[in-house]
C-alpha cells in the first residue's frame, strides 16, 4: 500500500506556511454549500463566535523569536458556519481498524450522537471488523439508543482488524451502499489507508468526505493537547511501576525495571515517572542514553544502589533501540498495519545490567515487568 496524497501547502507573508489538509471542493469546486444546522439549534445558537473562522490556523511551535518566521501552521478543527451536506442525505460510517486502545467506544458514541442530535442525522453503519469489514463483513445500525452504555465497556463493539486493505473493494463497497461520510478511527497505519481511500475517491470525483480520527495512546501527535486512550495508560502503567518499587526496596541491591508502551515518544513513560515519584531514572526515546562510562547508565545505577539501596527504572519501548546492535538484521520488520517492530529493549538491557554488575562482583536483583 503506497501514499500518493500530497500535502497541500499555502504560502503567506512574513515565512507563513500552511499545511492544510485535502477537502472536496478541491476536486469538486462547484460543490453548493448549506447553513450548518447548529445554527438553528438553541444549545449551540445562542454562544457567540461558537464557528471556526475560515481562516483560523494553528501555528505548529509555540515558542518563536521577534526576528523568526511565522512558521508552520495547520487548520483549526471545529464547527463552519457553511457545510457541504444537507443532513438528510448524510449516509455516515464508522470503522475501527489495528489495536484497542481505550476510549473507542465513547469515540463511537460521540460520533453517532454528535451526529445524530446536533447534525439531525439519521443514517448511520458501522462497519464491523476494521478495513476487511467494508467488502467481507455485516455492517449494524447505529443510534443513540443503540450505543448509550457502551463507553462503560472496554474494547470497540464494531470489532477491528490489522490490514486488509483493499483500497479498490473498500471504495466500491462506500460506492454501493451510498455512503458520503465515513469516519476511520485507527493508529498511523489505518491513516495511511484513510488516505489512500480518500485519493481513490478523489480519482473517482465521489461526493465523500473522509475524516481520520487518530487513536494513539502514546500522545504522539503534534499540537494536540492529548490523545484519547493516554489518561488510562499512564494510570494504568502505575500498577506496574508500584510493583516495581515493591519488589526493589525489598530486598538488598533491588532493581524493578519496567517497560512501558510508547512506540516512538516516551510520554508515557515521562508521565507514568512523573505521578509515581517512586522512579530513579526514565528512559525515552527523545533523549538519547549510553551504558559505558561516565555518565553512562552503569554509573548512575551503581551511584543509586550505593545511596539508597534499590533503585526503579522506567523504559519506554522505543527507547535505546539504537543499541541494540546484536538484533539490528530483524529491526526492518513490520505488523500488518506496516508499522515497524521494535525489538524488546526492556528484556535486553536487563541482561546487560545484570552481565555488568556479575563481572565487578556486585550482585544485584533485579525484576523486569515489561
Amino acid at each position: 500500500m503506497t501514499n500518493d496524497t500530497q500535502v497541500k501547502l499555502v504560502s503567506g507573508t512574513a515565512g507563513y506556511v500552511l499545511e492544510d489538509i485535502p477537502h472536496l471542493t478541491d476536486y469538486l469546486p462547484d460543490l453548493p454549500s448549506y447553513p450548518n444546522p447548529l445554527q438553528d439549534n438553541p444549545a449551540y445558537s445562542v454562544v457567540k463566535q461558537y464557528f471556526v473562522n475560515v481562516d483560523d490556523t494553528v501555528t505548529q511551535k509555540i515558542v518563536v523569536h521577534k526576528d523568526s518566521p511565522r512558521g508552520v501552521h495547520f487548520r483549526r478543527a471545529g464547527p463552519r458556519q457553511k457545510v457541504y451536506f444537507e443532513s438528510d442525505e448524510v449516509h455516515a460510517c464508522i470503522v475501527t481498524c489495528g489495536g484497542l486502545c481505550p476510549g473507542l467506544n465513547t469515540v463511537i458514541r460521540e460520533i453517532v450522537c454528535g451526529l445524530y442530535h446536533m447534525y439531525g442525522v439519521r443514517k448511520i453503519l458501522g462497519i464491523n471488523g476494521g478495513y476487511r469489514g467494508f467488502y467481507a463483513k455485516n455492517t449494524v445500525t447505529l443510534t443513540p439508543k443503540v450505543v448509550n452504555d457502551i463507553h462503560k465497556r472496554g474494547g470497540t463493539i464494531l470489532g477491528t482488524s490489522r490490514g486488509g486493505h483493499d483500497t479498490s473493494k473498500i471504495v466500491d463497497s462506500i460506492q454501493d451502499r451510498g455512503i458520503n461520510q465515513v469516519y476511520i478511527i485507527g493508529g498511523d497505519g489505518t491513516q495511511r489507508g484513510a488516505a489512500v481511500i480518500f485519493e481513490e475517491i478523489r480519482r473517482r470525483r465521489l461526493k465523500v468526505a473522509v475524516a481520520g480520527i487518530p487513536k494513539t495512546i502514546d500522545n504522539d501527535i503534534p499540537v494536540i493537547d492529548k490523545s484519547f486512550g493516554f489518561d488510562t495508560a499512564v494510570e494504568e502503567a502505575q500498577r506496574a511501576i508500584n510493583a516495581a518499587h515493591v519488589e526493589a526496596e525489598s530486598i538488598d541491591n533491588g532493581i524493578g525495571l519496567v517497560k512501558l508502551m510508547g512506540r516512538n515518544s516516551g510520554f508515557i513513560a515521562l508521565y507514568a515517572t512523573l505521578a509515581s515519584r517512586d522512579v530513579d531514572c526514565c528512559l525515552i526515546p527523545e533523549s538519547p542514553f549510553y551504558l559505558e562510562g561516565s555518565g553512562g547508565l552503569y554509573e548512575f545505577i551503581e551511584k543509586r544502589l550505593k545511596e539508597n539501596g534499590h533503585m526503579v527504572i522506567v523504559i519506554a519501548e522505543g527507547a535505546g533501540q539504537d543499541l541494540l546492535s546484536e538484533s539490528l538484521q530483524s529491526m526492518d520488520q513490520q505488523d500488518a498495519s506496516g508499522n515497524k517492530l521494535l525489538q524488546d529493549v526492556g528484556l535486553w538491557i536487563s541482561h546487560r545490567i545484570k552481565g555488568h554488575f556479575a563481572k565487578k562482583k556486585m550482585p544485584v536483583n533485579l525484576k523486569y515487568i515489561g
